[in-house]
């Protein structure tokens, strides 16, 4: 019981130095995404852990931080990221994000000289929802065109053509992507790391590993047991890419040191 008891201390130690770690002040982009677990209180229930996933400068990527609340929303990301704020992160070039309500504003309150993007894929995955099985394929092809285009002009031409082609049939489709303040912010990053900002598959790739290594645990029966959990597997992943420059990151440094510093000058 005793070695029990000290090993339990070491991982709560962990858990809070994890929380409290200073972070690097650049981050060229910011994934932000939630899972949920299965935990018991007074009863068993889902809650949301939300976590956010950075890209430094150097193309690093690395599981800034984690939260654990009831459900998700964008004022829980926005106490996050205030916190890392005061941790240290001074300036943020891209949020990545799914279509929450408020998410975008949220990060962008925080931090105002960032751009942010909407997941492609979630966006497509909704549009796909509204149409019928008949017209998919031809629409979910029209649609790669907008978000793999070879630049911002051609994917809004790409766009406007969609819209002109499906308004009729299609309205509530339509509305999705004229509503979107968030469609083409990738374009506006070095071609090489585009396919890494279109989307969150990033940290749905990670959300995918933890809901495999929880799966074996069915449940967690208090909340400082899923803490100590998931902050393992959170140290772990953030080692085993502790040396790896995510692709394309390396051939795009110089513009992405210029992007920052054109941040800079605009706040000034």
């Amino acid at each position: 019981p005793q070695t029990i008891s000290n090993m339990t201390q070491v991982l709560s130690n962990q858990v809070e130095a994890f929380h409290k770690r200073p972070i690097d002040s650049r981050y060229v982009c910011l994934y932000l995404d939630a899972t949920y677990l299965a935990l018991r209180r007074d009863s068993v229930s889902k809650e949301a852990l939300h976590m956010i996933v950075g890209i430094n400068a150097e193309g690093i990527k690395e599981v800034l931080d984690y939260r654990l609340y009831p459900t998700e929303s964008s004022e829980n990301y926005k106490e996050m990221l205030l916190d890392l704020k005061e941790r240290g992160l001074e300036e943020v070039l891209l949020f990545v994000s799914d279509g929450l309500t408020g998410l975008r504003d949220a990060c962008l309150e925080v931090y105002p000289q960032a751009k942010h993007q909407c997941c492609w894929v979630h966006i497509a995955r909704r549009i796909g929802h509204l149409v019928r099985a008949k017209d998919k394929g031809m629409i979910m092809a029209d649609l790669k065109l907008i978000y793999q285009s070879d630049n911002r002009q051609s994917a809004i031409e790409a766009a406007e053509a969609f819209i002109v082609k499906y308004q009729s049939l299609y309205p509530k489709v339509i509305r999705i992507l004229q509503e979107n303040q968030s469609l083409y912010s990738f374009y506006d990053f070095p071609i090489s790391i585009q396919r890494s900002l279109y989307t969150t598959n990033l940290i749905e790739s990670l959300n995918k590993q933890l809901k495999r290594y929880t799966k074996k645990k069915e449940q967690f029966p208090n909340e400082a047991s899923l803490e100590r959990f998931v902050c393992s597997l959170f140290i772990e992943w953030n080692h085993r890419y502790l040396d790896r420059i995510h692709k394309g990151f390396a051939l795009s440094v110089n513009e992405l040191n210029t992007l920052f510093e054109n941040q800079i000058h605009d706040e000034i």
